[in-house]
């Protein structure tokens, strides 16, 4: 009798034990992703969450991505150096948050290099590629360069029309080539990132922020900020994902083939899409709100508006050119990358 309940019970536990999941084994590396984006955000969500999943897909568990939005491993500033420090393992950041450091990158910033996220993905992963500016990444192992799509001004309390009316106006900037431009048009930049914009402008201590429409969803500043003022061309921002030299080389072949997987032209085609399609949606965001969207006629080529940006781009690259960098080459080959790449 005993032995029949005990054959019993043998044969329940096989069966449960064919149905029951399998259980994941312990992956070899955790690799900890540091970004400042809001975790509710569609930038968190689409592209960094989906890259994290990828690696761990195509590594079949081997390789585990913990997220760190919202700047919970460093702050904004620090994002680059904490991954050159193994403070964290990757991270995705704007490289002019690290002022001075990326100047060539930066050139991709400058007013009509990009037409859309796509182009200037395009435009700067193609950069990096054909080795324009890629000795500017030597402290860190890059995955994927990419931009948000045209950025804008975005104002409290005055709609602008012409740079007569920034005279005065305290609008954060995101890095020093972007204040460049909004000092020669007359306003006062305040340097901040883009997660401070918020308080910032609740607070009274700004007037306003330059931002693509993406970001006026992923930070909510349409909540407070109603006029908005298109120059179609007037800037882009350079953003990064990069990694911990030393963790990718003590990885083994398989993956690393892993990683490079998910690296290059196809990931920043990837979240350059991502960040077009949030474009649209916080510009209509904006308009079924009832607010005042104004598109400057010509955009950067409307005589009131080309002189200073102009005059910008020429600053900027003879203060590279001085310091021997080939910033005129750069650009010129950035300016045929926008013609061919896609929009």
């Amino acid at each position: 009798m005993k032995k029949n309940i005990m054959k019993a019970t043998l044969a329940l536990c096989t069966a449960i034990g064919l149905h029951a999941p399998a259980v994941a084994a312990d992956a070899e590396y955790t690799l900890r992703f540091s970004h400042f984006w809001p975790a509710v955000s569609g930038v968190h969500k689409d592209i960094f969450q989906v890259w994290a999943d990828n690696v761990e897909k195509d590594s079949n568990g081997r390789i585990k991505v913990d997220i760190y939005p919202s700047s919970t491993l460093a702050k904004p500033p620090a994002q680059y150096d904490a991954v050159a420090n193994r403070i964290a393992d990757v991270t995705a950041t704007v490289q002019g948050y690290t002022a001075n450091r990326f100047p060539l990158t930066q050139i991709v910033e400058l007013p009509g290099v990009a037409k859309s996220a796509v182009n200037g993905s395009c435009v700067i992963q193609s950069l990096y590629d054909e080795g324009l500016i890629n000795k500017e990444y030597n402290k860190t192992h890059p995955l994927f360069l990419f931009t948000h799509g045209q950025g804008h001004i975005h104002t409290k309390d005055k709609l602008v029309k012409t740079p007569e009316d920034l005279e005065g106006l305290r609008i954060r900037r995101p890095t020093p080539v972007v204040a460049e431009l909004l000092e020669g048009l007359g306003s006062k930049p305040v340097g901040m990132p883009a997660p401070n914009s918020y308080q910032s402008v609740q607070r009274g201590v700004i007037d306003g922020v330059t931002l693509p429409w993406e970001g006026q969803v992923s930070f909510r500043l349409n909540e407070l900020t109603p006029h908005h003022t298109e120059v179609g061309g007037l800037y882009t921002l350079a953003f990064v994902v990069t990694m911990n030299k030393d963790v990718y080389r003590r990885m083994p072949k398989d993956l690393q083939q892993v990683i490079d997987k998910n690296s290059g032209a196809d990931w920043a085609n990837t979240a350059a899409k991502v960040y077009d399609a949030i474009d649209v949606k916080g510009r209509k965001q904006a308009e079924e709100l009832g607010h005042e969207v104004y598109t400057v006629e010509g955009g950067i080529e409307n005589p009131e508006w080309k002189p200073v940006l102009t005059k910008a781009t020429e600053d900027y690259l003879n203060k590279l050119e001085k310091k021997r960098l080939p910033a005129k080459t750069v650009y010129s080959r950035a300016l045929e990358l926008s013609e061919s790449c896609p929009i």
